[in-house]
């Protein structure tokens, strides 16, 4: 009997959403930093029916370990950049960019729950109490973070929520879309058996056309440490969202090339 493996019975397809790596625990190392940027700045970045929660950036570089079988475990570079939010009563983190290693991590991520995830080298690295990493796209290097691992904290388990857009851009130029825009919750449990805070710590934004995180500037290190633990996800849709609500953030993550963005005014605070 012949086997056609582009197509699967229903239960066949039941199986394989079950043992879809985005939804599996993974094992995972992580730097995760906090800044304070620009009120004004932040808050552009929002889009409805969000609001700025804190006009703070939180940029995390991650090794991922997946499971996927008892004989198979895939291992990816991940990285998260985006804004403090919040929907309703619930806060999170409205996902800017998300930078992945693989294809299977950014097809999965942007087809399932909209994440907007892009292919990119990603480097995580320690050499004895010294920890780096950092993010490159088309030759430039624009996510950099390193310090020296200091102090030991207590194990934590805690829930982080981010907010993305799933959507379809339209075949045709008349129209943004094709079909309704929706507002994605993710939903991460981590369990983290060794945090440690970091000494000396350091987070730059470079300039790239293709990934232009340096508009966001700098203005305050608020937080960076190191964790060690598993993480758990999972996704649910919200509401749609009208099409000018989400038309204005949501080309960056095709490369938008153009160099044109909104005038805002810095007033150098995020107060």
């Amino acid at each position: 009997m012949a086997q056609l493996r582009y197509v699967r019975s229903p239960d066949q397809v039941k199986r394989a959403r079950e043992r879809n790596p985005e939804f599996l625990s993974s094992r995972v190392r992580s730097l995760r930093c906090v800044y304070e940027t620009d009120r004004a700045i932040a808050r552009a970045l929002v889009p409805r029916p969000l609001e700025l929660a804190a006009p703070e950036i939180c940029v995390t570089f991650s090794h991922v370990a997946m499971q996927v079988t008892p004989e198979i475990c895939i291992e990816i570079g991940s990285a998260i950049f985006g804004v403090r939010a919040r929907y309703e009563d619930r806060d999170g983190i409205w996902l800017v960019t998300m930078p992945m290693t693989t294809e299977q991590a950014v097809v999965q991520g942007r087809e399932t729950y909209g994440e907007p995830k892009k292919i990119a080298d990603i480097a995580f690295e320690q050499e004895d109490d010294r920890v780096s990493a950092r993010v490159t796209r088309l030759g430039v290097t624009y996510l950099e973070a390193s310090g020296r691992l200091g102090a030991a904290q207590p194990a934590t388990a805690f829930t982080e929520r981010g907010f993305c857009c799933k959507a379809l851009p339209a075949c045709e130029r008349e129209r943004d879309f094709d079909g309704e825009p929706l507002l994605v919750e993710l939903v991460w449990k981590h369990d983290h058996d060794r945090v440690q805070t970091l000494e000396d710590a350091r987070l730059e934004l470079r300039e790239s056309p293709f990934d232009p995180v340096a508009d966001v500037p700098v203005r305050r290190l608020l937080a960076c440490q190191y964790e060690e633990g598993t993480t758990e996800s999972q996704g649910r849709v919200l509401q749609p969202l009208p099409p000018e609500w989400i038309t204005p953030v949501l080309h960056q993550r095709y490369d938008d090339v153009a160099g044109e963005g909104l005038e805002i005014e810095e007033t150098g605070s995020g107060a």
